[in-house]
């Protein structure tokens, strides 16, 4: 069973991104909590499915590393990628951050059963990194996706090619959170004023998700290294006001639907099989 997306949404559902002017939100675009706890989830999904990366990890031979600067050798150009598994460096010590003590520091939403299954997995802990295993990117489109879809792309677009310009190896993986309210409530307009007088931007649902989705499909995915494209991409919908109210996933048409491959159980296991076959000599 995999669980990150039902985390992703449970998280996100306190609003612990607080502004300058004190207003407390579940999702802000200047904060990079989302995308964190995204990784995060999926890390650990992989970590309960794949018996290989499990026993690198109990090996230590594996550790991750955050927001590491990634520099395509091919184009010459730097990009920070927000998780990353790597083989540990050699003359690395491992350091004080692990994946089970960032459920404290990124206020991550796990019920007991999980909680229970994370004590039992092996400690992934950070450290320098070495040789890049897998490179996760996660992005979100929450208002105004019309706008926002180029930008969207063209970042998560450099991102693979980023990741396979320094390591063609590694396992290039996206994740894209789309919010399918049809009312939210944006940071941006919402700052001073937000108690007395918010300002409520309205979505045209299903239309808005639909056409991210659609975008988010004319990504390059590849089947094999020396391609041009993501090895594995999911795509997640959530139902988010951002009013501080309970955020939750949506599993209707247009989301992807169990064995879509954008759907998230399906890059989970796109993922394990990927690493069990790639790296079974590390």
């Amino acid at each position: 069973m995999v669980s990150g997306a039902e985390i992703l949404v449970r998280s996100l559902s306190r609003p612990t991104v607080i502004d300058k002017h004190g207003n407390a939100w579940n999702y802000h675009s200047r904060s990079d909590h989302h995308s964190k706890v995204a990784c995060w989830g999926i890390v650990f999904d992989l970590l309960r499915t794949s018996t290989l990366f499990r026993t690198h990890v109990g090996s230590g031979k594996v550790s991750f590393g955050i927001n590491h600067q990634l520099r395509d050798f091919r184009n010459d150009r730097k990009k920070n990628l927000d998780l990353v598994i790597s083989v540990s460096a050699a003359s690395a010590a491992g350091g004080t951050r692990t994946l089970k003590n960032l459920v404290d520091y990124y206020l991550i939403g796990l019920t007991d059963v999980e909680k229970s299954e994370l004590r039992s997995l092996p400690e992934l802990r950070e450290a320098s990194v070495g040789n890049v295993l897998i490179a996760l990117e996660a992005k979100a489109c929450m208002t105004a996706h019309q706008r926002a879809l180029p930008r969207l792309y063209d970042e998560l677009n450099s991102s693979h090619q980023t990741i396979h310009g320094a390591h063609d190896l590694a396992i290039a993986a996206g994740f894209v959170m789309v919010n399918a309210a049809e009312k939210f409530l944006s940071p941006d307009l919402n700052k001073k004023h937000r108690a007395s007088d918010p300002e409520w931007s309205t979505h045209d649902q299903p239309k808005s998700v639909s056409i991210v989705i659609d975008k988010v499909k004319q990504l390059p995915r590849r089947s094999k290294p020396g391609m041009d494209g993501y090895d594995a991409l999911s795509i997640v919908v959530i139902d988010c006001a951002n009013d501080g109210s309970k955020v939750g996933v949506v599993t209707k048409p247009s989301a992807p639907q169990p064995q879509d491959v954008y759907h998230y159980a399906s890059m989970i296991d796109r993922l394990r099989g990927l690493y069990d076959t790639r790296f079974a000599q590390v």
